[in-house]
């Protein structure tokens, strides 16, 4: 049974930092690309960055270029989020996922995630 547990997530202040860790289980970490979308209330789920097997390749969403960073330590089997400069509209739950392919190519797509984890909170004040 595949899980992921998403913290680091909290209160700050525009133009500040937070990092979201993901530690997976129940799968072999390695062999999944792997992703961060958020959803504000009443919006639909966004993508916001993947990263390949081996971090040789990441992609972000256009409102998260430039000031937040993915990446991820296989031996630990977690994911991160580095999020900088952060401004009031990043406010959202953010969610880890897993590709729904071993091996798989990254995807921007939510049905290419077959794993999610609960999500946890980043809210930030103006």
């Amino acid at each position: 049974q595949v899980q992921l547990v998403e913290s680091g997530g909290g209160l700050v202040q525009a133009g500040g930092s937070l990092r979201l860790s993901c530690v997976a289980s129940g799968l072999t970490f390695s062999d999944y690309p792997m992703g961060w979308f958020r959803q504000a209330p009443g919006k639909e789920r966004e993508f916001v960055a993947t990263i390949t097997r081996t971090s040789s390749y990441t992609e972000y969403g256009d409102s998260v270029k430039g000031r937040f960073a993915i990446s991820r330590v296989n031996y630990k089997n977690t994911l991160y989020l580095q999020m900088n400069d952060l401004k009031p509209e990043d406010t959202a739950v953010y969610y880890c996922a897993a590709h729904n392919r071993r091996h798989g190519l990254t995807s921007r797509r939510l049905a290419a995630y077959a794993a999610w984890g609960q999500g946890t909170q980043v809210t930030v004040s103006s």
